[in-house]
């Protein structure tokens, strides 16, 4: 114990929950969400204490509390709601409680002289709390000391002794000199709900080409905007807009010598025609893009811009800023490489040049541009090939003025790189979804994702395909395999996208036998879909989006629960309310070639089921309802009919023939 602490503060506070690395990072949440706290508070003896959750709405806001209840063991709980976008803070204060000590303890007098005494003793407790209390409270406290030794009978003394009404009066004004307060002030970052609940839809807008056009523009990505807001998509993700370099442009397939009409990769950034700040001339203007971002907010749609930092040989950049690159010994600029691929049109930005505060200071002003132009989404490529210690002052300094602002981590990277890039502040994260097929890898990943503590801070964001990966599950599962990772996406996560018209149309042939990029990939060349094709997948996930929207249980993560069935192909899960108005039960056979079948069983208390009772599951994609009862029910799929029932429960309060009364 060093001079400066206070022996006399008895009281031990530990193992708080939610708390990450040590207070190091925030939790996070979205506005109107509560955030739960638990913690391990006791004392020496048997003095009872009192403990208190600490929170505020901002870092410089005032202190509310919240009186946490024991659980037991010495575990203490309580909760706060967080209203609004921004920083706000929490932490627990403890103290041994004197009154609710003598209350305990002369609960268990019974000799009547000895009850006297002991009364004169709360009743000095009460006098002092008087003291510190004011109006109302004061007089009343006072009044209450007094007839605790006054001329009253003994028991009614006693019983005012250990009234509810004295107990919470003494509550409200306690003695707190004596205080312990955790050691840290712990922080919440509070997004907005579009962070939990997100339906993402990717395309290249210079592929949406018309008759007779050779480039996309912003105007054709405008006129498509009704179509995908009619889908259920509430977030448009372009990759880069940026004018692309034409210095060692990549050519079709991802080929080393372009063409002369390749248009060359939207992720070699920078020419000519300006850098980051700059939008591609094919594609149009800033106004016209501005124009698109207006009309997408018109039908409840966001624009979600990519953020590669990076650079074309031709970037203004290179020439106004070489020493912000690495150079070779005979001092021409490195290109990219990752051997033994080599990226001969990209060049890296060197975080360890000596002027890179100024590159901090100009990739920052990158956002900001965009913001000021009205966008408020970003994904970002690749950032675990940047310094974590940029992205926690980038991400902390573009939120502090615009707590609005969404960041999505496209880092496919190691475990722990992907969780230290979330917990310094990217709101969103890809995760390996894609390469988790089979169900014990669904259930163990997912049940990580969902229960484990990582879920504080880590906000997962699935996608079945991107411009980079086509998993072999899409490339030879046909059809029955885009609608079951389609369902598995939707419907295991909050958030989640499809690279659009590749995986509304099915696409997936590979670049050759076990790679996972596409041959002519969209990222090397324009191309020409064909959305009115008959097999499109546009009206399922249409009614998919729908259930989504249409249910609570599938907007948020934590609630998520696997089920067992007696067959490894088939997976059950369910998510609910907290209130369980909305539980949503999804089977899927996860085998795309072949009918499997089994028993699914669920826990009918868990979901609020009453044992032998008939209840409805809807199957909200097909409309058909069936009538379970009992805790184990039969289930059989066909992948080329559906190969996913997504159940909504109806509880049963009527007789097994009435299906009207079901609610």
């Amino acid at each position: 114990m060093t001079a400066k602490q206070d022996g006399r503060r008895r009281v031990v506070i530990e193992s708080v929950r939610p708390e990450v690395d040590c207070g190091a990072f925030p939790i996070k949440r979205v506005a109107r969400e509560w955030v739960e706290v638990e913690a391990d508070a006791f004392t020496d003896g048997h003095d009872r204490i009192v403990c208190m959750l600490r929170h505020r709405q901002s870092p410089d806001g005032d202190w509310l509390e919240t009186r946490m209840e024991p659980l037991g063991n010495d575990r203490w709980r309580g909760r706060f709601r967080v209203d609004a976008p921004g920083r706000h803070q929490y932490t627990i204060a403890a103290r041994v409680d004197r009154f609710l000590s003598w209350q305990q303890d002369f609960a268990r007098r019974e000799d009547a002289e000895d009850i006297g005494r002991a009364l004169a003793v709360g009743a000095r407790l009460v006098e002092e709390a008087a003291a510190r209390a004011g109006g109302a409270d004061r007089a009343l406290l006072e009044a209450w000391a007094q007839r605790m030794t006054g001329g009253e009978a003994l028991d009614a003394r006693r019983e005012l002794a250990l009234s509810s009404a004295l107990e919470e009066s003494m509550l409200r004004h306690p003695d707190r000199s004596l205080e312990t307060r955790y050691g840290r002030v712990l922080d919440v970052v509070v997004d907005r709900e579009r962070a939990r609940y997100s339906t993402w839809y990717e395309f290249f807008p210079r592929s949406l080409v018309g008759d007779g056009d050779a480039h996309g523009t912003f105007g054709h990505a405008r006129a498509r905007v009704p179509h995908i807001a009619r889908m259920g998509f509430d977030v448009l993700y372009l990759p880069p807009i940026h004018p692309i370099g034409r210095t060692n442009r990549k050519g079709r397939n991802n080929a080393l010598e372009a063409g002369p009409h390749d248009p060359g990769s939207p992720w070699a950034i920078g020419a000519a025609e300006g850098g980051h700040k700059a939008v591609h001339p094919e594609l149009g203007t800033l106004e016209d893009f501005r124009a698109l971002c207006s009309e997408a907010a018109r039908h409840g749609i966001e624009i979600a811009l990519d953020i590669a930092f990076q650079c074309s040989p031709d970037h203004p950049y290179v020439r106004e800023h070489p020493q912000w690159f690495r150079h070779w010994p005979d001092g021409t600029i490195q290109y990219a490489e990752n051997p033994p691929k080599r990226y001969e049109d990209i060049y890296p930005f060197d975080f360890e040049c000596e002027d890179w505060r100024n590159l901090w200071a100009e990739l920052k002003s990158v956002f900001e541009f965009w913001i000021e132009q009205g966008v408020a989404i970003f994904r970002v490529d690749n950032p675990h090939t940047k310094p974590f210690a940029f992205w926690e002052w980038l991400i902390a300094e573009i939120k502090r003025e615009h707590p609005e602002v969404i960041f999505l981590a496209e880092a496919f990277s190691r475990p722990r790189v992907m969780h230290r890039l979330a917990k310094l502040g990217f709101t969103q994260s890809y995760t390996y979804f894609t390469w988790r097929n089979t169900k014990h890898e669904l259930t163990e990943y997912f049940t990580e994702l969902t229960a484990h503590a990582s879920r504080e801070y880590f906000r997962p964001n699935l996608w079945p395909n991107t411009p980079d990966i086509l998993h072999e599950y899409l490339q030879y599962g046909g059809r029955p395999a885009f609608m079951c990772r389609a369902v598995l996406a939707a419907t295991l996560g909050a958030s989640y996208g499809i690279y659009g018209p590749a995986f509304e149309l099915l696409e997936n042939e590979p670049r050759h036998h076990g790679s996972e990029e596409y041959l002519n990939s969209e990222k090397y060349e324009i191309r020409r879909w064909n959305l009115a094709e008959p097999a499109s997948l546009e009206r399922f996930i249409t009614r998919l989006n729908r259930v989504r929207r249409e249910n609570p249980a599938l907007q948020s993560d934590w609630s998520l629960r696997f089920h067992d069935v007696d067959n490894e192909h088939m997976l059950c899960y369910s998510k609910r309310t907290e209130d369980s108005g909305n539980i949503v039960l999804v089977v899927v056979n996860l085998d795309p070639h072949h009918t499997q079948s089994g028993h699914v069983e669920i826990p009918l208390d868990e979901l609020g089921l009453r044992a032998g009772r008939p209840f409805q599951v809807h199957d909200l994609m097909s409309d058909a309802r069936y009538l379970w009862h009992g805790h184990r029910n039969f289930v059989s799929l066909d992948p080329h009919r559906s190969p996913a029932h997504v159940f909504r429960l109806r509880r049963h309060v009527g007789t097994e023939r009435d299906f009207d009364y079901f609610m």
